[in-house]
């Protein structure tokens, strides 16, 4: 399979082209085995596509389409757990597109079930256009541990933030519900 390079954001992403979605299944638009830009220390990152927020200046347009991209299969899932298994990642990131997209949902849940099974002492960053009130006792949250909640404002944007594009967009801790100060 030929991969295609698109720079974004100064770092090298992996773009996928667009596969058919089949059996209402995640598609993904490409990955970042190592980011510091998509939560606090190494991360490694899933984009998954679909989302239905479609805010005005989105830098991921792309991955609005469900069927964008590739399948989400087991030897994709593989892949992003080799690369997040590595001693210096912090953890996984779920972009998108939308990870809570209605029709990723379950499948984000499972990955993420699966994920804090095999790798109890990393945690999960998962970005959403929802707000966290939302979604907060969604079945998934059970497994997330940092939520950066909100859409993504173009008249609000601000790239002096960490971790986000407008400053309506919180970065909360899903055990406690707080935000957090980062």
């Amino acid at each position: 399979m030929q991969i295609n390079f698109v720079q974004t954001n100064k770092r090298l992403f992996n773009y996928i082209p667009k596969e058919r979605k089949l059996n209402n299944t995640m598609n993904y638009i490409g990955t970042y085995r190592t980011s510091l830009l998509d939560g606090l220390g190494w991360r490694t990152v899933l984009f998954v596509a679909g989302c239905d927020h479609h805010c005005k200046g989105c830098q991921n347009k792309h991955s609005w389409d469900p069927t964008a991209g590739k399948l989400f299969d087991e030897a994709a899932k593989e892949r992003l757990f080799a690369a997040v298994a590595k001693d210096e990642v912090d953890g996984l990131t779920l972009s998108g597109g939308d990870p809570l997209f209605e029709s990723n949902r379950a499948e984000v849940t499972q990955l993420c079930k699966e994920f804090k099974e095999r790798f109890p002492k990393k945690n999960i960053w998962l970005y959403t256009g929802y707000l966290f009130e939302e979604v907060k006792d969604l079945e998934v949250m059970q497994y997330v541990d940092v939520v950066v909640d909100g859409p993504f404002i173009l008249e609000q944007r601000d790239t002096t933030i960490p971790f986000r594009g407008s400053p309506n967009q919180r970065i909360i801790n899903v055990k406690t519900g707080k935000e957090l100060n980062v």
